[in-house]
């Protein structure tokens, strides 16, 4: 199966992250964009990619050992943006403002745990963000950036993660539908 690791949002954060989506997609109609359902939304620590079914259990016992320490992260959402940048976006996204040093940790050590079962660490920095769209191609790409920026600089709110979700991504022609797999509580003591 095809796995991910990620944080869940609330409702409220979601929902303020789908209203910036929309003006964006309004004010950028004619651009190439394959945009993410907001019901989707979420802030991916790890992509894993194919894990065969036998393995899964390894993979749950593993980030379970490298989240219980992690106390619960105060996170908050504002802004929006593009990868690698925003005039010659791959992918938009919307910002993680707070929380960012303890989501770094919390990435590497999920990395540190997945290592020895076959899962190469990161090559670059953890960046939190969460992805709301996929530029497919540059068309339309002046009105896409000009609709970010109008929009960038919106509060979507904050809230606490208080667990970790390894999901699977089944792909369809309609978009990636997300199922967990398992969930891993947040037990740490706040410092």
């Amino acid at each position: 199966m095809r796995c991910f690791i990620a944080i869940d949002l609330t409702t409220d954060v979601r929902a303020a992250i789908a209203r910036a989506e929309t003006r964006v997609r309004t004010a950028a109609r004619d651009a190439d964009v394959r945009w993410v359902d907001p019901a989707q939304f979420h802030l991916t620590l790890k992509f894993l990619g194919a894990v065969p079914d036998d393995r899964v259990p390894a993979v749950s016992a593993a980030l379970e050992g490298a989240v219980a320490d992690t106390a619960p992260i105060a996170l908050a959402a504002a802004g929006l943006g593009g990868f690698p940048s925003l005039r010659s976006a791959r992918v938009l996204w919307a910002g993680i403002t707070a929380g960012v040093p303890e989501l770094a940790r919390l990435a590497a050590a999920i990395d540190r745990a997945l290592t020895p079962l076959g899962f190469p660490p990161e090559g670059r920095p953890f960046r939190g963000h969460l992805t709301i769209g996929r530029v497919r191609s540059p068309r339309a790409g002046r009105a896409l950036a000009a609709a970010v920026e109008a929009a960038g600089a919106s509060a979507f709110g904050s809230w606490t993660a208080s667990e970790v979700v390894l999901y699977e991504s089944r792909l369809k022609p309609t978009g990636a539908v997300y199922t967990p797999v398992s969930r891993h509580p947040l037990r740490g003591a706040r410092a």
